[in-house]
């Protein structure tokens, strides 16, 4: 039969990296999609991709789009993967209130392009393809905690309302067709790779160049906010497991712990000896036009079925990433002191 073969859309990204390497390490022929662009975008999995003209295994990469269904069916014929998992989106939030028609094109509509693309392969004698639909706490917005697969979804952005549609549109197409489609509803993850438009790693990123010297301060929106926070490398491990299932499903997946911004502000910045009241200010062109208050998952379900749990916990969660940031930090300060002038991290969202 050969290894079995995955294709992963967003592979690119924080979660795409984590979930290649889990796959690769279990034996897989791992195919990603990768949107056309003028720069380079691939340094998550640079360490796990070699120029076909060198030989050896490697993932493979192929240009398509959530956008354009054409090429979401030929790359699904080409590839005649087992596996499928939908983890590309436009993930800002805050972004999402600035570009809502284009968050719901690719994260609802894409994920739909996606699913006829699968369903047309199987349709037409390809194997069975299991698919896994990446959801987001977001879709719950403004229930309260706990959340679990019961919670009702109530978004507060275009990027939750999109999800939601997302979510949704799997479970139709897993009732209606057959489909082995399962949703993971997970709860916010972090890790070193997260973009640095995101909270956690603006922060952490923050904190270690305040550290050296090379930022005065940090701006975010609403210190108040709580998130259930665990580690990315942990959770892609969540989506091979409700893949393998017999049965195709829906679980959230969390730590089950929830800590404020504040709290990771005194976290990171503590990790460096240094009290953030002093650095961090806010500022209102962060904060949401409708903010989420409080998000804690409960992933008994994935516990007791999956056999899952989270093994990072918030602290050394962040103390991993403000680590990893320091050695940027020092690095840029180590240009500076040659003569080079290295851009600094752009501001985003709290």
């Amino acid at each position: 039969m050969g290894s079995p073969r995955a294709l992963i859309t967003g592979i690119t990204g924080q979660d795409g990296s984590y979930l290649a390497e889990l796959l690769r390490s279990k034996g897989y022929d791992v195919h990603g999609l990768v949107r056309r662009s003028s720069s380079f975008n691939t340094r998550r999995i640079d360490h796990l991709y070699r120029d076909p003209h060198e030989g050896g295994e490697s993932i493979k990469l192929h240009f398509a789009d959530l956008a354009d269904g054409n090429s979401l069916s030929r790359l699904v014929r080409e590839i005649a993967p087992r596996e499928v998992y939908n983890l590309a989106a436009q993930s800002h939030v805050r972004v999402s209130f600035d570009q809502p028609v284009y968050t719901a094109d690719v994260d609802a509509v894409g994920a739909l392009r996606l699913l006829e693309a699968v369903r047309d392969y199987r349709d037409q004698g390809g194997a069975e393809v299991r698919y896994y639909q990446a959801g987001s706490s977001e879709m719950f917005g403004a229930s309260p905690p706990p959340q679990n697969e019961t919670t009702h979804f109530r978004p507060r952005s275009p990027y939750g309302a999109a999800k939601v549609y997302a979510h949704w549109i799997t479970v139709n197409y897993r009732e209606a067709y057959g489909l082995h489609a399962s949703c993971g509803i997970l709860f916010n993850h972090e890790s070193p790779r997260r973009g640095e438009t995101f909270v956690t790693r603006k922060i952490t990123r923050a904190a270690t160049r305040i550290k050296l010297g090379l930022q005065k301060e940090l701006y975010l929106g609403n210190l108040e906010a709580r998130r259930d926070w665990g580690f990315a490398g942990d959770y892609v491990e969540a989506m091979w497991r409700m893949v393998q299932r017999d049965a195709p499903d829906d679980y959230v997946i969390a730590t089950g712990v929830s800590r404020s911004v504040r709290d990771l502000c005194a976290q990171a910045f503590g990790r460096l000896g240094l009290d953030y009241t002093g650095f961090v200010k806010q500022d209102p062109r962060y904060l949401r036009p409708t903010e989420v208050e409080h998000l804690c998952g409960d992933a008994t379900k994935a516990r007791q079925t999956l056999g899952w749990t989270p093994r990072v916990g918030f602290d050394a969660l962040i103390d991993m990433m403000v680590d990893a940031d320091l050695e940027l930090a020092e690095r840029e300060q180590s240009l500076i002191r040659a003569g080079h002038a290295p851009r600094p991290p752009s501001g985003a969202e709290s």
